[in-house]
């Protein structure tokens, strides 16, 4: 039989683990192409030799997923694999009408086709969309195990944006190694606040590499997800983050359904800010759809700095870049803060955006006043921090997961929002980990 081709549809993430799990090595397959989306600046890449294997000598070409028919048609593609996530379930099925359209088979693959197994203790920490809290999950579930005596390492959904074959398998220990990997804003914001607790972080391309790296320091490692992507390894523990600011999201998106039907441990969060009734709609889904995890109630209490300064003044709100674009909120924890302490005005940055940022604003129709904080590489930084410059505003409220003031220069006075999950009621955390790695 002669080899299927294959391209696979992706976004720097899990169409590379997807590659190295399953089809690096298979002589069945011959996978001609990726495709990237939602990340800027990725297409145009080789994927390395040194990652491919024996069988792709010259690595593979990375285009964009505009040119998908044409890939099709040209390079007489048999199969096309889609291997991204936060995405709707009808925006899913019309990349596979494209797809069949164009003569090809389309698939998903499955945690039994892609999943690995580690040697230590593994917990995921995963979620029904992006922007639901589970960074401040993660760092509760590490500090819970430390407490208990356990080493915990975290390995974070990848986040490649740079050199694939330097970023192979990356140790963060300090802000020093993110210095020295060149890290984005977006890594930043992963890595640094479990850097600030004393947490070793792991990422990069390669995640067997990864893994097996982690496990000789762990005793129990947590998978902190990306997106609503499934877990790369398999789970003794499986948490899934909803949230009821998108009540109905948790059934409608890829992979995030996924999540939630695989759930052993289910967290409301945002409980605090949410209505009762968006509540309710997600509760009734999550009893719908996987009855027999355990629920747990939490919100994400904020703290800031300064608050006082807020009140009465003209403020930009600079949020979590993802969060706004493919997560599709028109606000996050920045926003809250400065409605609560009494902010005048929330100015629109969108006729001050420069470069990349103009653009992002010109795709994210739904984002009014305020700005994401993009930034995917120098340039991107650069034109951020233009942005901000040029904004006429008293004060910038940053609502990001770490200080911004470390990586931009911004002439107007700042403040700081920060946030940790804070379970309420019963169960806890705590108690249900407890109970189930006791078994």
């Amino acid at each position: 039989m002669s080899k299927r081709k294959v391209l696979i549809m992706g976004a720097a993430g899990r169409d590379f683990h997807n590659f190295n799990t399953y089809f690096r090595h298979n002589k069945d397959y011959e996978v001609v192409a990726f495709t990237a989306t939602q990340i800027p600046d990725i297409a145009g890449r080789r994927y390395p030799a040194s990652l491919s294997g024996s069988l792709y000598p010259n690595g593979i070409a990375i285009y964009d997923e505009a040119e998908l028919e044409n890939l099709i048609k040209k390079e007489k593609i048999d199969e096309v694999v889609f291997a991204y996530s936060d995405i709707s379930h009808q925006a899913v099925m019309g990349k596979a009408s494209r797809v069949l359209a164009s003569g090809a088979d389309f698939r998903l693959m499955g945690p039994k086709t892609t999943m690995l197994k580690s040697k230590v203790t593994v917990i995921a920490v995963c979620a029904t969309r992006t922007g639901t809290g589970k960074s401040q999950t993660t760092r509760r579930v590490a500090k819970i195990l430390q407490e208990q005596g356990k080493r915990v390492v975290v390995i974070r959904h990848p986040m490649p944006y740079g050199d694939l074959e330097k970023q192979a398998c990356q140790r963060f220990a300090s802000y020093a190694d993110l210095d020295k990997h060149s890290c984005t804003i977006e890594e930043r914001e992963e890595y640094e606040p479990h850097l600030d607790q004393g947490f070793i972080v792991y990422a990069g391309v390669d995640y067997e590499k990864i893994l097996r790296e982690a496990e000789k320091e762990a005793d129990v490692i947590i998978w902190d997800g990306g997106n609503n992507d499934i877990p790369f390894y398999e789970t003794d523990v499986f948490i899934t983050v909803v949230d009821p600011h998108r009540p109905g999201d948790e059934i409608m998106y890829h992979p995030g359904e996924t999540n939630l039907r695989m759930a052993d441990i289910i967290i409301i969060n945002k409980i605090e800010t949410s209505s009762p009734e968006n509540i309710e709609i997600v509760r009734n889904n999550i009893q719908k759809i996987n009855p027999q995890a355990a629920v747990v109630d939490a919100a994400s209490p904020i703290f800031i700095e300064n608050y006082e300064a807020i009140a009465g003044r003209r403020v930009l709100v600079v949020e979590d870049g993802p969060t706004l674009t493919h997560g599709n909120m028109a606000y996050g924890a920045g926003t809250i803060g400065a409605k609560k302490y009494g902010a005048r005005e929330f100015v629109d940055p969108r006729p001050h955006a420069v470069g990349s940022i103009k653009d992002t604003f010109a795709q994210y129709t739904h984002l009014t006043n305020v700005l994401p904080a993009m930034g995917y590489g120098a340039r991107q930084l650069r034109e951020l921090e233009a942005t901000i410059s040029r904004v006429d505003a008293d004060l910038v409220v940053i609502g990001t997961p770490i200080d911004l003031r470390r990586v931009l220069e911004i002439r107007q006075p700042t403040v700081r929002v920060c946030y940790e999950l804070q379970e309420i009621g019963e169960p806890t955390l705590e108690s249900l980990l407890s109970r189930t790695l006791g078994k």
